[in-house]
């Protein structure tokens, strides 16, 4: 299924036109960026004259049939104003009040647009009003689709790892190439699988590849050192925004955003005390507070949506798709607990709320978005601890698996259908099919799991994978040997499309690499 869906089937020449026209709106100039934010993007470059300006574009996200967020920041304090339109030119539209952009929220500001047309396209154009009411900011356009209702075709794309291992916006090869491949494909949604950002990886401004040619990277002061302030985590946030393709993409797409260990710290968990001397601030939770308020700042996330007040939370989206988006960072236990006994990386709380919210469902397809693999083993260190759900070992769950353990039996024991798990952290793409006819724990129902990455980061792999489960590795697309920590210009960046058609319910998944181009592709009939 390589076409675009029916609702997406208008001529090139509008479409052409009617992208560029809202990408050049939803883009930000250089000169305005660099004024704005080479500092790192935060409150301390707020300036005082002029008209306000709208710093880093506009985004929309966790969108339902009725309503979606959108986000913007500004420069300076100033009121959001969002007009609302079905007509790409305005013609017809209404105006809703926002937010007050402040330095409490680093600028950043959004709300909820409510009473918007089922499975439609909406646009969407935001200013902001300085406090006296006398001036307002050059307007910045977006456009989102909101969920569908009854049996539309539906497409997603997702991916994660932005902006690790050293490799940043390289205008040299258009910034981050991975998301204008992504908008080209033109999906209703964008999956953010988590590593939205590398707070603890500085960029040196150029690194030079073993054939020589040289990786000229963006630096800002935020990505000169680790993060460890609140201030410095917005840094890293901002710093994506920096690339016009970014910035494009999201204008154009909304999004359900999840983070992983990266915003704050890699392989990071509760209680964790870091042995690292690049950082002042030792414990790990109170660098985890300042990064997931900045986080929760910079995405636009409904904080009204997420259960536990976390990240996980879920979305139907017409008849055929529900997403019910993961937080394995906030409740998991120790790197280097027992694998023996039971661990935690879902908490019991999350867990039984996926089992509930699954087995609640009437949609055809379940989609788990995941941020860590279930059955690849992940390790921190050489020391034999346990970054991922896997514990290394095989045979019976253990540790963290039990968790997986209890939600595979319990999806199974359920009857609860068409399940499909989608996660990127690994840094290559992959499809996983779970049986129990090859594991070693057999109380659940076969299952797929795909997976996706980076979307502009460090290229490795591929792993191991553990025998628990019964994984098989039937499709790995992942840099040699010799060459792990591929830079995006090597070919190894990747994202996961998926299409469901909206007359039989068919599923079909294209793994890509950073071009667009199709590396392997399945499609699945619904049970």
């Amino acid at each position: 299924m390589t076409d675009l869906p029916p609702h997406h089937d208008v001529s090139a020449a509008d479409d052409g036109f009617e992208r560029r026209r809202l990408l050049k709106a939803g883009a930000v100039g250089a000169g305005v960026l660099a004024a704005a934010t080479l500092t790192g993007g935060t409150a301390a470059g707020f300036t005082r004259s002029g008209r306000p300006v709208l710093t880093h574009g506009v985004q929309s996200g966790d969108v339902d049939m009725h309503s979606a967020m959108v986000w913007t920041r500004a420069d300076r304090p100033s009121r959001m104003l969002v007009e609302v339109s079905a007509d790409p030119s305005f013609r017809r539209s209404r105006h809703v009040r926002g937010p007050v952009l402040s330095p409490e929220t680093d600028g950043t500001g959004k709300l909820r647009l409510r009473g918007l047309p089922t499975g439609a396209d909406t646009y969407y154009r935001v200013t902001a009003e300085d406090l006296d009411g006398r001036v307002t900011s050059e307007p910045v356009i977006g456009r989102l689709r909101t969920a569908p209702k009854g049996r539309s075709d539906v497409r997603l794309t997702w991916s994660g790892d932005v902006a690790g291992q050293g490799w940043g916006i390289n205008a040299d090869i258009g910034g981050m190439p991975a998301y204008t491949a992504m908008a080209e494909r033109r999906p209703d949604l964008f999956l953010h699988c988590g590593d939205t950002v590398y707070a603890d990886g500085p960029l040196e401004d150029s690194v030079t590849l073993p054939d020589g040619r040289v990786y000229r990277n963006l630096v800002t002061e935020a990505k000169s050192k680790v993060a460890e302030t609140l201030e410095e985590y917005r840094g890293q946030f901002a710093y994506n925004l920096l690339a016009d393709a970014v910035r494009e993409f999201n204008a154009v797409t909304p999004s359900y955003v999840q983070w992983d260990d990266h915003e704050v710290v890699n392989n990071w968990y509760p209680g964790e005390i870091l042995d690292l001397p690049e950082y002042t601030e030792k414990r790990v939770d109170v660098l985890a507070r300042r990064a997931f308020r900045a986080f929760h700042e910079w995405h636009p996330i409904d904080p009204k949506a997420a259960e536990d007040g976390r990240v996980y939370r879920n979305f139907a989206y017409g008849d055929h798709v529900e997403v019910f988006v993961l937080d394995m960072r906030s409740y998991k236990d120790r790197n280097d607990g027992d694998a023996r006994r039971d661990g935690s990386v879902l908490g019991e709380r999350q867990a039984a709320w996926l089992v509930r919210a699954l087995a609640r469902s009437k949609a055809t397809w379940k989609i788990v978005q995941a941020d860590l693999p279930i059955g690849l083993v992940v390790a921190d260190g050489d020391d034999g601890d346990m970054e991922g759900v896997s514990n290394g070992i095989g045979g019976a769950p253990g540790g963290r698996e039990t968790e997986l353990a209890w939600v595979l039996s319990q999806i199974a024991r359920r009857q609860i259908r068409n399940v499909v798990w989608l996660t990127a952290d690994v840094h290559y793409t992959a499809a996983h099919h779970y049986s129990p006819e090859r594991a070693s724990f057999t109380d659940f129902a076969p299952f797929w799991e795909f997976v996706s990455g980076p979307l502009h980061a460090g290229a490795f792999g591929p792993g191991d994978l553990d025998g628990t489960f019964g994984p098989e590795a039937v499709f790995t697309h992942a840099p040699p040997a010799d060459g792990q920590n591929a830079s995006p210009m090597e070919g190894f960046q990747h994202f996961g499309e998926i299409n469901v058609d909206g007359r039989s319910g068919a599923l079909t998944v294209d793994l890509r690499d950073g071009t667009g181009a199709a590396l392997w592709s399945k499609t699945l009939q619904p049970e």
